[in-house]
């Protein structure tokens, strides 16, 4: 494995870790509030931060230490790096039509939303 893309894995995994430690602590104080059981676990705090922190950690080096993870890592990382991206005026010109498509439905939607608000007012008079 080359060092620049176990530095990568590496810092990838931290960031999901942390996620998934953050979605648990958010998880646990939502459950709190529905169930009563949660709420006597999340007023200990080593319910409330530890398992959160624990979780995290654990996903983190399940994953660090797997070899399949690391192959199929390695693997999306080889095909990131053949992504062309367009050109900076291939950017704009693409950018721009989409902004000229979005006014022209925008206008299409305000239009026919008048005409069916003009139709119903005209039936319920």
């Amino acid at each position: 494995m080359e060092n620049s893309n176990s530095k990568i894995i590496t810092g990838c995994l931290g960031l999901f870790a942390a996620l998934i430690g953050v979605t648990t602590h958010l998880l646990i104080k939502a459950l709190s509030g529905a169930f009563a059981f949660m709420a006597r676990l999340s007023d200990q705090d080593i319910f409330k931060h530890g398992l959160p922190i624990t979780v995290g950690l654990a996903i983190f080096f399940v994953c660090q230490f797997n070899p399949k993870f690391n192959i199929w890592a390695e693997e999306v990382i080889a095909e990131v790096k053949k992504v062309v991206f367009p050109s900076r005026k291939d950017t704009v010109a693409m950018t721009i039509s989409v902004v000229i498509m979005v006014l022209i439905s925008s206008v299409i939607i305000t239009l026919m939303d008048w005409a069916s608000g003009l139709g119903i007012n005209s039936l319920m008079k």
